[in-house]
Order: C-alpha cells, then structure tokens, then sequence
C-alpha cells in the first residue's frame, strides 16, 4: 500500500469517525457538513483514480482497500442506525464509484451496496439508488458504475411492500434512460456489459416476483409495465452487444417475455405491443414515454432472435413454423409484420448480421405464399403507409449492406414484397418510393422494377385471346396510365435555375430513358395510348420540355469532360444516356409531324 494510499484512508477514518459523532451528538447542522464533505472527498479521490487508471496499476488496488474499509465501517453491528441512514445518502453512490476501477473492487463496491440495502428502509434506498443511477457525472457513465447499484435496485424492489405499480413505473425510465445514453457510445469491448444487462434483468425478474402478489388492475398495468421494460431491454442489448456475447442475457429476457404472456405473432403483428403500451402510457401527459422508444425493434429482434437460435425460441415458449405458416395464410398479417420488421432494417446501429436473418425470415414468409387473394370490398389503400415505409426500410439494406449476398436477399424480399401488394395500391407505393429516394442508383433500380410490372400487365393482356377477357384484363392494369409520364418527366426534365443532376443522376435519368422508350415502342406496336404517350400534344411537350433540354445538358458535360482529363469518368458515365436519349428522340420525331 502506498504512502498516499494509507494517507487518504486515515482521512477516511477519520471523516467517517467525525460524521457518526456528530450525528449521535444530534448536531445535525454540522453533521450535514460533515457528510456533504465525505461526498466531496470521495469524489474527488474516485475520479483521479479513475483518471489514472491507464497510467498507473495501483489505481485498483487503492480502490479495493478504500472500499474495504467502507464496507468494515458500515458493516459494524455497533454502528448507530440513524448514523447508517445518514452515510446512505453518499456511500453507495461513491462505491459505485470506487467500484469502476476493478473487477475486485466492483465485486466490493457491490458488497457495500448490499449493506445499506440489508439496514435501510426500502424506500429510503429506493430513492437513493435511483438518484445515483440518474445522476452519475460524465466520468462514470460506464457500465461498471451501474451494477452495483442495479444489482441493489433488484434487491430493494422486492422489499417494498406498497404502491409497488407507482415504485415501478419511476425506476424504469430511470434504469432504460441510463442504458439508452450509454449505447449510443462504443463500448463494445467493454466486458462489464453483459454484467449491466445481466442486472438490468435481474430488476425485470424483481418486478415479475412482485406481480406473482399483486391482483386486479395494479397487477395488469405492472404486467405491461414489464413487457415494454422488456422489450427496451432486448432493443438495446441487441444494439450494443456482438451476438455471441449478448446470447445469455436474450435468453433471460425470452424467458420473461413468456411470463408476461407475450407472444411471438403478437410481437411480430404489433397487437400485442399495442396492447401493452395503451395500458402504461395511455396517459400522454404521463413522464417517461420517450425511454420506451424502441419496443417497436425490441419486439421485431426478439423474434428475429428466436428464428436465429433455437434455444431463445425454446426460452420464449413459441412455436415459429405456427407463426410463419400464420402470416403465409393472411395479407394483412404480413404487412402489419413487415411494419414491425422494418425497425430491424431501418435502425442504423443494429447489426447487419441480425438484419440478414430478418431478411431470411422475411423471404421464409414470402416464398411460402401460395396465392395473392383480396377481397373486393376491402380498402386496400388504408396500408399504403405501413407498406411504403416497409419497403424504404428493405431499400437500406440494398444500399447499405456490405455483403453481396445480403444485398441480392435483401432485393428479393423486396420484390417479393411488392408482388405481394394488391396492383392498386402497388402503383402508388412504387411510385412514391421513386419520387422520394434521394439515390440515383435506387431510382434506377425501382424504375427496372416499374418496368416489369408494365411488362407483366401487358403479358396478361396479349395472353387472354377472349375479346370481353382481354377489355376486362386492360381495365386492370394500374400501371398503364398517364401518371406513368408525369413520373418519368421528373427524372427527364432539367431542373430550372437549379444545380445541374448530371453526371451524379446519370443512373436514374438512363432507367428513365429506357422506361420511356420502352413505353413509346409498345403503345405503338400495340396501336394504342393507354398512358397517352401518343398524343401530339405529349409528344411536343416531352420533346421541347425534356429530351431537347436534356440533351443540350449531356453534351455539354460530355464536352467539359472532355476538357479535363480527371473527369474521364463522367464521359463512361454520360455515354450510355447521350445513346438512349437519341434514340428516343429519333423515335419522337418520327411520330411527330414535321418541327
């Protein structure tokens, strides 16, 4: 032990000493002093060992005996009880503390916790953890200095004996607020994070063990309480562990899941979550709301977790080819899915390994569909929004996936989720998708896709040869109709007064191109207008309005180009468009009277 070592636990003796003398006198002015200065002193000391710790090894080890004495301190039968409650209101937070500087001295802080939970009055404690928990400063916003006092926070929970819904429901924006703050940092290779969830769990069994006594009402709400503390919980351990390290406390976390009755298709349709969450936060004037903000990824993962490993779908008690054979069998059950799943595929933190495995499940749903049946008289437009932002959240793993292997899936599901649309509302989602994707490349990509659902409509009417069949087919076909052009004319016209789009759209204006010649060539050979691209009047405007226009622009970026030898790219990039352009504009003219 060091000489600074021994000089700061005489002072800590002799402080401790000073703050039970006062207080047994009754001089509760001074005593407060007393003890405000044992908090300063502590954390003082705390944070330049803390501070320290990469440079000089002895920081642990001065913890663990500081912590040694506290604990021998507080521990002593003979210590007064007033004097106990007094020390509670600093100890267990500099603990904590003191507790970050090794994996002896986290053990010991969480001894000292243990302590004054043992000798305190629940609700005392209660309220002095999740101060401490609530209010750490910058330097100990790590997971080491939560575990001792979670870990004494499960412990206290259990001991209160009323108005346990109320206890509860401030706790838990307390922890998950906490946990929420420290995953948007990176400490990944943190160990001490499986402990701080490990604990974090161990509150949620707390809260289970005081359900078991409650009944009625308080015991509905607290259930629901649990399942979106749950469920937060799954999102974030999700977010800010590797899988393989983050296995055990998902399966703890499954396991309560079952017992607070939730499950895996009512995750996965967002009934259930629903469900719950209108039971605790019913009241929108209520604090607390915005910690609950991921049970939506929560509920998604924690079935995507059980479709990964078999042992988390055994934990949570589901069945999942049931689940999956359900969603097969129902259009709206799959899109209400597809609404919890795009949580996964959209959050930027989340792991791409646990988004390729929603992706599967994803395409394990769609290939198993046997027929597309909808009902007349059902308003299909009403989930336009569930599906378009379904799809954009798929398009993120299109663009955004490292791995090829992921990004083909991830292209699969997407078409086969649009196949899965009914065509009238398929058009509005696809459009909508190509008018607010701000990439050139998925512009190109979703225009191919509108493509192929013009091509797929016209195949349906050139293969009916029942005169009255072929007139009811052609009045079923969404895709071929004049806002078809409105859309191309989008990509096709220059904008005015505005940054020049080329070469950096050059992928969206070709697709364009092509969509529009493909459309002039069939309405042609097919000798008719459906989306009245033949009309003198669409003609004149498309040719003056865009294709003019636009080709003055390429050829004078090709021409600047060519003046600059760093911007050859751009040339291999404006060839392919300069090609398709004129080609449309040779088709125009020759539809065209004279110009």
């Amino acid at each position: 032990m060091s000489a600074e070592t021994d000089a700061v636990l005489v002072t800590l003796h002799e402080t401790l000493a000073s703050c039970s003398k006062l207080i047994e006198a009754g001089d509760y002015r001074h005593s407060d002093q007393s003890i405000a200065e044992l908090a300063d002193f502590l954390e003082s000391i705390s944070e330049s060992l803390i501070a320290a710790e990469s440079e000089n090894g002895d920081s642990g080890n001065a913890a663990v005996e500081i912590l040694t004495q506290i604990h021998e301190y507080v521990a002593s039968p003979a210590l007064n009880q007033e004097i106990v409650d007094a020390l509670a209101f600093v100890l267990p937070m500099a603990a904590a503390r003191f507790g970050c500087a090794s994996t002896r001295s986290l053990e010991l802080a969480g001894n000292v916790v243990d302590i004054f939970v043992e000798r305190c009055n629940p609700r005392d404690m209660f309220s002095v953890l999740c101060e401490a928990i609530s209010s750490p400063s910058d330097l100990f916003v790590i997971p080491g200095y939560f575990i001792p006092l979670l870990s004494g926070l499960r412990k206290v929970l259990v001991l209160i004996r009323t108005r346990h819904y109320k206890q509860v429901k401030v706790a838990v924006p307390v922890i998950l607020n906490v946990l929420k703050e420290m995953s948007s940092k990176s400490y990944d290779e943190d160990t001490d994070w499986e402990k701080l969830f490990h604990n974090a769990t161990g509150v949620a069994y707390s809260i289970r063990a005081i359900c078991v006594k409650l009944e009625g009402e308080d015991k509905k709400k607290l259930h629901a309480l649990l399942g979106l503390y749950v469920l937060q919980i799954m999102a974030l351990v999700s977010v800010v562990m590797a899988s393989t390290r983050c296995l055990p406390v998902v399966l703890e976390l499954s396991d309560l899941l079952q017992q607070c009755e939730l499950s895996y298709i009512g995750l996965l349709t967002g009934c259930e979550v629903d469900m719950i969450s209108e039971l605790v936060l019913g009241d929108d004037s209520e604090d607390g709301i915005d910690c609950f903000s991921q049970v939506r990824l929560g509920a998604a993962v924690a079935v995507i977790w059980g479709y990964k490993a078999t042992e988390v779908a055994i934990a949570a008690k589901a069945d999942l080819t049931t689940v999956i054979v359900e969603l097969q069998g129902n259009c709206t059950r799959r899109w209400e899915a597809l609404a919890m799943l795009k949580h996964i595929f959209s959050d930027t933190n989340l792991s791409f390994e646990l988004k390729e495995h929603g992706i599967k499940f994803l395409l394990c749903i769609m290939d198993g569909i046997t027929s597309h049946s909808y009902t007349d008289h059902v308003d299909y437009s009403v989930y336009f929004a569930t599906l378009y932002t379904g799809l954009q959240a798929i398009e993120m793993v299109i663009m955004y996936a490292s791995d090829s292997i992921l990004r083909k899936n991830a292209f699969s599901a997407f078409k086969k989720v649009l196949a899965d649309i009914p065509a009238s509302v398929r058009f509005d989602v696809l459009s909508a998708l190509i008018k607010n994707s701000d990439s050139s490349s998925m512009v190109a990509i979703l225009l191919g896709c509108f493509k192929e659902e013009m091509l797929r409509e016209k195949n349906e009417r050139n293969s009916s040869k029942d005169a009255v069949l072929n007139s009811e087919v052609s009045q079923s076909t969404p895709f071929w109709n004049p806002c078809v052009l409105e859309l191309l004319e989008e990509f096709l016209r220059p904008p005015e007064d505005g940054p020049p789009y080329l070469p950096e759209y050059s992928d969206a204006v070709l697709s364009a191109l092509n969509l529009y010649r493909f459309i002039l060539i069939t309405e042609s050979t097919d000798n008719s207008n459906r989306t009245g691209i033949l009309s003198e009047e669409k003609l004149h405007e498309v040719y003056k309005e865009c294709l003019v226009p636009l080709h003055t622009l390429v050829e004078a970026e090709i021409e600047n180009a060519k003046n600059d030898e760093e911007e050859s790219g751009i040339t291999c990039a404006l060839n392919p468009v300069e090609f398709v352009l004129d080609r449309c504009i040779e088709l125009v003219q020759h539809k065209l009277k004279p110009l």
